[in-house]
């Protein structure tokens, strides 16, 4: 069975930074076919697709976060990052890590729903 674990959200005041960190385990992860992001999710809002990171070498980012956060994989431990800097209050939400072993919609068209494998979640909370 597939596991997923997030770890590294905290409480910050606006201008902080934190680092998030994914662990997934129990499949191989292939280096020529995946699909991992993060994907946030907070009350009152739409789910959203933050960061995309794929095996066509192609990375994404939601506008709101865009020169804000980073997306990175370490493929030798199969751990997933997102420096996550200049926080605002709006990035509140808890953050989820997705993997998966193919290159979906997830990646191609940032839809937060096109999932495979994700984890229970990070709580960031932002706040003065």
């Amino acid at each position: 069975q597939v596991h997923v674990t997030e770890s590294g959200g905290d409480s910050v005041q606006p201008g902080g930074s934190l680092r998030l960190s994914c662990v997934a385990s129990g499949y191989t992860h292939n280096p020529n076919s995946y699909c991992m992001g993060w994907f946030r999710q907070a009350p009152g809002k739409s789910r959203e697709v933050v960061a995309t990171i794929n095996s066509d070498g192609r990375t994404s980012y939601a506008d709101s976060v865009k020169g804000r956060f980073t997306i990175s994989l370490d493929n030798a431990e199969n751990t997933l990052y997102l420096q996550m800097n200049s926080l605002k209050l709006e990035d509140t939400a808890k953050y989820h890590c997705s993997v998966d072993t193919y290159i979906t919609n997830f990646c191609h068209g940032r839809n937060p729903y096109d999932v495979r494998y994700w984890g229970q979640g990070t709580q960031v909370t932002v706040s003065s």
